[in-house]
């Protein structure tokens, strides 16, 4: 045996003395059952809020929940207003999201120089925008999208321009990453037979990053779904009576229909606001099962 193996086997022999160790055992198994007591709880507390949530609303899961609008009377009460507003301003803000977020980090990531003190601040900023709350994100879109230098009002236009500010940081770290997955191999082919740099990124690597790109855009997607916190701000309306025309509308969308239900004090509006969090947990879980398709089918093993 070398010198060196000898060196290796001393250094690892103290940790491997130490895994046998009966309290070092007692230490693992503790900390082992510490996290399935945490999952465990955790799934638990979900399970009996959405089952609390299914026993309180499924009597009111019918047509007129869905071709309904917002009303006085619970009997009347529906959310077809809080549906397409939702879709409005969910689709707008993805669909200019993941070209935005595509396009940036094609760039950061196959032709940016990534050794640049700019570059790297643009990294350290996106992926610092990337955790800040949604509610300053509101904030900056009351006083510059609705009221200040835009002057678009409260309208569906603004909450798709506030909600695209809002995913896109999180759609160009996702989207970085998978072009960052894909092996060096395919670029470095792609250039011996004669292929430009932007050839390869669109013909090769593109191609192979859409697993990745596809999921963290659902995701992101699903995130705006379920935001309410910068719409509040951005004057999204609880009761619309018709739904949105074009993004100088009115509108509202699902999470604050149902935190106004909830707010009521009639048990009957308590009843459509758990029906209509069924509907949202549907679509949230509709979106998810897409990215988990989309993920599946274009997967590709290096």
């Amino acid at each position: 045996m070398s010198t060196t193996a000898v060196n290796v086997a001393s250094r690892f022999a103290p940790d491997l003395k130490d895994s046998t160790n009966p309290s070092r055992k007692f230490r693992d198994k503790l900390f082992l059952s510490g996290l399935w007591i945490a999952t465990l709880v955790g799934v638990l507390t979900l399970f009996f809020l959405v089952l609390s949530t299914l026993l309180k609303g499924y009597t009111r899961i019918n047509l007129g929940l869905i071709t309904g609008f917002p009303s006085p009377f619970p009997e009347d009460a529906g959310i077809q207003s809080a549906i397409f507003g939702s879709l409005w301003v969910v689709v707008t803000s993805g669909v200019v999201s993941l070209f935005i977020a595509l396009c940036s980090a094609i760039y950061l990531e196959e032709f940016a120089n990534k050794k640049s003190r700019f570059n790297r601040l643009v990294t350290l900023n996106i992926q610092t925008l990337a955790g800040v709350p949604s509610i300053v994100f509101g904030i900056l879109g009351l006083a510059f999208v609705a009221r200040g230098w835009l002057g678009w009002g409260f309208t569906v236009g603004t909450a798709s321009a506030v909600l695209t500010l809002l995913v896109l940081p999180v759609m160009i770290v996702s989207a970085r990453e998978a072009l960052k997955a894909v092996p060096s191999s395919l670029r470095e082919g792609a250039y011996a037979l004669g292929a430009t740099r932007w050839q390869t990124v669109s013909k090769q690597v593109l191609p192979s990053a859409i697993p990745g790109i596809a999921t963290g855009s659902i995701l992101g997607v699903s995130r705006a779904l379920g935001e309410s916190a910068p719409l509040i701000l951005l004057g999204a309306l609880a009761y619309v009576s018709s739904n949105p025309s074009g993004y100088t509308s009115d509108y509202t969308v699902l999470p604050l229909i149902i935190m106004k239900y909830a707010q009521e004090a009639q048990e009957e509006f308590r009843a459509v606001g758990a029906a209509a969090i069924i509907v949202l947990l549907l679509l949230l879980v509709g979106l998810n099962l897409l990215a988990i398709v989309i993920r599946d089918r274009s997967r590709k093993s290096w």
